[in-house]
């Protein structure tokens, strides 16, 4: 009877969440996942969990909150492994994203022109996105600083 593969186990096809996630490359890694599940950012068919042992079945919809966006996966497969990003993808089926703020979605609406200061549109160099001026940044302060026009 176990070598039935129409049997129970077969029909109730299902796979921890936290190993789930790990194989759908939702999380780098297992311990992760758990750690996103016990968080409470993880709910399956609307209802919030915090148990990493939760099983999830082809069919189960789960609706993350990372990041400052909301996914909503449906399962279409438990993985057998946590392979190549191409095979994670065949895992789910991306139902929705969303911004899990209204604060979030202006926010993203704005364009890159419009975020800029109005001193860097006059043709200056933008600042280093690190904080730290990039070599760009430099020459163009030494040419400020011994006076000549940019």
């Amino acid at each position: 009877m176990a070598d039935n593969p129409t049997g129970e186990a077969a029909a109730g096809a299902g796979q921890r969440v936290d190993k789930w996630l790990f194989f759908a490359r939702v999380a780098k890694s297992r311990t992760l996942a758990q750690k996103l599940v016990q968080s409470g950012v993880v709910r399956v068919n609307r209802e919030k969990i915090n148990n990493a042992a939760r099983i999830v079945r082809p069919g189960d919809v789960l609706t993350l909150s990372i990041g400052g966006r909301v996914r909503v996966l449906k399962v279409l497969d438990p993985g057998t492994r946590r392979g190549p990003a191409s095979e994670a993808a065949l895992l789910y089926e991306e139902m929705g994203t969303a911004a899990a703020s209204p604060a979030a979605a202006t926010d993203a609406s704005v364009s890159r022109e419009d975020a800029r200061p109005a001193d860097l549109s006059l043709g200056q160099p933008a600042p280093s996105p690190g904080g730290r001026p990039g070599k760009h940044d430099r020459c163009a302060l030494q040419r400020l600083r011994r006076g000549e026009a940019g």
